[in-house]
């Protein structure tokens, strides 16, 4: 069996990977993550008896670690998703953001490179790096505005966003300059299973369970695609079997949706399952917008349709149903994730928005 080595394997995007790739046997899986707080080890239960699933507890910016896990397991591919990702966070404390994203991936790109180049040649054609990236980096739309394809400038407008640009473009620099044979995804807002409580879907979720307010930036129409995270899985996978090297492929969810629908969705949801509770929708409080907060993203994955024949197949309506019975099935793992840390850091963000949660 072949041999995948998984950076940011216990977080929400990994972790739904993770237990796909094992649940499907296709590969014999390295798992590294730091378990900030954003991994979790409960989010692995589902792997913890299979052999063919290594965790390893490490930082991608640790290069003697990174360099024996190559030596030791000899991958066929590479998939980073370890990151930090979570835009608010970057405005409090961009620097995590800059070590993480920035230095971290250089350090994994250049462990890869290394080992890489020390491979016969089948095994060298056949390696691949595969780089987890965001539509943030792209910048912002206006509400007519095509959507973002490949060839869309760069325009990153928070510090998240920066530090994936910046290395996306490290990624390319090692294609272009020493052949390695990368790929890079960028994809549109994510939900589903295991999504940490932070973002703007399980935390809804949450606080309307618990009869919390439900916090929305400005007027709430700020646009996404959400992409349903398994399937994005899917198409990782794809790109990882068909993927062109040195080529980029843009992953989004056909699903452009307003923050303030979001919400509204999840509200009818639970009035439907806990109509003694409703409506849901009087929790809604608007609270002052983030700094430089992008108004529009939108993703055009036409070209990962057209040469690699993928496309999403959970519609919006099925995926946010499915979602939402997840987190009320799974009551016990949204618990041990809010720990009091996180509820600090909420406290401490939406209070700068002048609102207690």
């Amino acid at each position: 069996m072949q041999t995948w080595l998984v950076t940011g394997g216990a977080g929400f995007i990994g972790a739904n990977f993770v237990l796909a790739a094992r649940r499907l046997g296709l590969a014999r899986v390295i798992n590294l993550d730091l378990l900030t707080y954003a991994g979790h080890p409960e989010n692995l239960d589902g792997v913890k008896a299979d052999p063919d699933h290594v965790f390893v507890h490490g930082d991608i910016g640790d290069e003697a670690l990174v360099t024996k896990l190559f030596a030791v397991h000899k991958p066929v591919a590479v998939l980073n998703f370890a990151a930090e990702s979570h835009v608010d966070r970057s405005i409090l404390g961009p620097q995590a953001f800059i070590q993480t994203n920035i230095v971290g991936t250089h350090t994994l790109l250049a462990a890869a490179r290394s080992y890489w180049q020390g491979l016969e040649a089948a095994a060298k054609s056949a390696f691949r790096f595969l780089h987890v990236s965001t539509d943030e980096v792209y910048g912002s739309l206006g509400p007519q505005d095509p959507a973002f394809t490949e060839e869309h400038q760069y325009q990153p407008n928070s510090p998240y966003a920066a530090s994936k640009a910046a290395a996306d473009h490290l990624v390319r620099a090692y294609h272009h300059t020493y052949g390695m044979p990368v790929l890079t995804t960028n994809c549109s807002n994510n939900y589903g299973p295991y999504q940490h409580p932070e973002k703007l879907i399980p935390l809804i979720i949450q606080n309307a369970r618990a009869g919390k307010s439900l916090p929305i930036y400005g007027d709430g129409q700020q646009v996404r695609d959400w992409l349903y995270v398994e399937d994005h899985c899917t198409a990782i996978r794809t790109v990882l079997e068909k993927g062109r090297p040195g080529e980029t492929y843009n992953i989004g969810g056909n699903a452009e949706k307003p923050n303030l629908e979001i919400v509204q969705t999840i509200c009818q949801l639970l009035d439907a399952r806990f109509p003694d509770k409703a409506p849901h929708a009087k929790l809604i409080q608007h609270v002052t917008d983030r700094p430089g907060h992008d108004r529009r993203y939108a993703i055009n994955a036409s070209k990962i349709k057209r040469e690699l024949g993928w496309q999403p197949a959970m519609t919006f309506a099925q995926g946010m149903a499915s979602t939402v019975q997840w987190y009320l099935d799974n009551d016990a793992w949204s618990r041990a994730v809010s720990n009091p840390q996180h509820q600090e850091w909420l406290k401490k963000n939406y209070q700068q928005q002048g609102r207690n949660l």
